[in-house]
């Protein structure tokens, strides 16, 4: 049986700071807008049950106007993040320093 101290040097090869770098952090950041929406379009599914219902049921045929109203607005938003989030990175460097 080895003991956990003949596996150390492999586990501490790398060098870590266990610190993003500031290319992640940058990278992070020019995400976090797309993220946000998901996670609103995702939480306006889950934390509202009549609202995840009204969507089920559009899948199924048409909903009433008002739920179809906030889907739309949900959507709108995530689609606006994901269009300036890749207007952003069109203009950037590419992350990492590959050119």
């Amino acid at each position: 049986m080895k003991s956990i101290a003949a596996l150390q040097a492999v586990v501490t090869a790398f060098p870590s700071d266990d610190e993003p770098s500031d290319t992640e952090l940058k990278t992070i950041e020019l995400e976090t807008p797309q993220i946000e929406a998901d996670v609103f379009l995702l939480d306006l599914y889950l934390g509202d049950a009549e609202l995840l219902d009204l969507y089920i049921g559009t899948l199924d045929g048409p909903a009433n106007d008002l739920a179809e109203r906030r889907l739309r607005r949900a959507r709108r938003r995530v689609l606006a993040e994901r269009r300036a989030l890749t207007n952003r990175v069109a203009g950037q460097p590419p992350v990492g320093g590959a050119a």
